[in-house]
């Protein structure tokens, strides 16, 4: 196994096959989602325009297999930073996770922890003083939702992050089972390590 890390401009490098993993991942549940190769393009060259975002990848042998991803808080979508500004917490002192994802085969490895563990790091050094990611909200009885599915949560938990139900988002993209895009509500975790994050 190798890992590959990438912070701004040098992110341009990896959006492709970025693209590739995040739309054969989100695929299935919780997220459901029916992306298109244009879509993640512009949305994964956010971080290519942003100095201190971060990517970390896996790789096995020659394929990318996982990857991770963050960057300022400042820097993310109006819809993703409104919760927090809301609540009127110092979105400058916040870094925002993107997203984890890792092909089924890799799960169970540790690699998550490796994810959080780089993202934090790298944050912590450029002086960030907490770090918040937000999660769909899928009920319970949803149809697609596999009989042997769990939840992220205790892992999160673990990690020292609290969900706050206060801070809720609400972005679209279009489900695999959806003729059309509708709004999803997502639920923000945060954890604070000292000043004023």
């Amino acid at each position: 196994m190798r890992w590959a890390t990438y912070s701004g401009a040098a992110v341009a490098d990896v959006i492709a096959p970025l693209a590739a993993l995040r739309m054969r991942v989100f695929y299935d549940f919780p997220y459901l989602y029916e992306g298109s190769l244009d879509y993640e393009t512009h949305y994964l060259g956010r971080y290519a325009a942003v100095a201190d975002s971060f990517v970390l990848t896996l790789w096995d042998g020659d394929q990318r297999v996982g990857a991770t991803t963050g960057m300022p808080l400042l820097h993310e979508l109006p819809d993703i930073r409104q919760p927090l500004e809301q609540a009127q917490v110092p979105v400058a002192s916040v870094f925002y996770f993107g997203e984890s994802i890792l092909l089924p085969a890799y799960r169970g490895r540790g690699y998550g922890h490796r994810f959080f563990d780089a993202r934090e790091a790298f944050a912590q050094a450029q002086g960030y003083t907490a770090a918040t990611f937000c999660a769909v909200l899928r009920p319970p009885d949803h149809p697609l939702r596999p009989a042997d599915y769990h939840p992220n949560d205790a892992f999160w938990a673990k990690r020292g992050y609290t969900p706050q139900p206060q801070w809720v988002c609400h972005l679209h993209w279009q489900d695999r089972d959806e003729p059309t895009e509708t709004a999803k509500t997502l639920q923000f975790w945060y954890r604070s390590w000292g000043g004023n994050g």
